[in-house]
Order: structure tokens, then sequence, then C-alpha cells
């Protein structure tokens, strides 16, 4: 154990380095969401789900950083990254519509002028939409009727309608159940 110790000291000394600081900046990153999120009025499950996606998004840098680290030579990196997107690219074309719904939960989380709670009119042609916002989640917003009908909104046509706020929370405490 301890030749192994030896052989391998400065690949795990860069390791710790490498884990300490990612958990570093991943800290700081969470903390800055949530004083985003309750600056904002969000609730703090939308900013669990955009510290999930800066998780998966380090964990991929830890990966590749590490890949160095060990000693994988540059060519090897490219071609199994190179591989690996394309066949994510390929998925991803293929269900293209939930990439976008997830993308515009990010942008929504940052900059959505509207709540859980508040009464909102969408313009849309074909559904206008006059309801309250019951939650916002990574794909869809989840929106009651006046006559008590639940609807679900997909993120990414909402940013592209336009929105009305009819009632500031709306929501009173007696008809959440």
């Amino acid at each position: 154990m301890s030749a192994f110790l030896s052989t391998y000291k400065t690949e795990i000394i860069y390791s710790l380095v490498l884990l300490i600081v990612l958990f570093i900046i991943r800290a700081i990153i969470i903390i800055t969401v949530k004083k985003i999120g309750q600056r904002s009025g969000t609730t703090e499950a939308r900013a669990i789900l955009i510290g999930r996606y800066v998780t998966v998004t380090l964990v991929l840098i830890a990966v590749l950083i590490e890949a160095f680290i060990l000693g994988a030579n540059t060519q090897d990196i490219t071609l199994l990254f190179s591989s690996v997107f394309a066949v994510i690219g390929i998925a991803l074309f293929a269900v293209w519509s939930i990439l976008s719904n997830v993308t515009s939960g990010v942008i929504m989380f940052f900059s959505f002028p509207y709540k859980v709670g508040d009464k909102i009119k969408i313009h849309d042609k074909d559904y206008p939409v006059e309801a309250i916002i019951e939650d916002i989640r990574a794909f869809q917003i989840i929106l009651r009727e006046d006559n008590g009908d639940l609807v679900t909104y997909p993120n990414n046509l909402i940013l592209q309608k336009a929105v009305t706020l009819l009632q500031k929370d709306a929501l009173d405490d007696s008809s959440i159940l």
C-alpha cells in the first residue's frame, strides 16, 4: 500500500485538490442560486433543481480534469468525448422539446416575473388560459383555472406568449389543500 501511495502521490494530491476546489465552487454556486431564488420569491424546489443541474455539470468537468490528472492522452479523451457528445447530440435532437423546456425552466428561474400564487392570463391564440400558478417545474408550469381545471403549460411556450399579471398572490391559505 505504501508503494502505491508513493508512486501515485502527486496524482492523489491533485485529485484531492480538485475535489476540494469543485466542492467549494459548487457550494458557492448553490448558495448564490438560493439567494437569487429567495430574492425573487421562487420556491426552494426550483433552487434545488438548478442546484442539481450545477452538480451534474461540475461532475462532468471533474471527470474530464481527473482524466488529465491520471495521465490520459488528449487524443483518447477527445475521441471519448466526441463519441459521447455525438450520441447525446442525436438523442437531444430527437427530444429537442424536452431540452427546450428544461432550458426554459432554468431561464424562468432567473428572470420569470411571476411566482407561485399569482393569477395570470396567457394570450395564446389556440388556447388562452386565465389561471393561478400552482407550481413551476422543470418541464412545465402548473396552472389552476377558476373552474378548478388543472392546466399544465410547457415552459418553452410560456416564454413565447404574452402573459398578463391579473392578481398578485391570488392563492389564499384556504384554497391550498
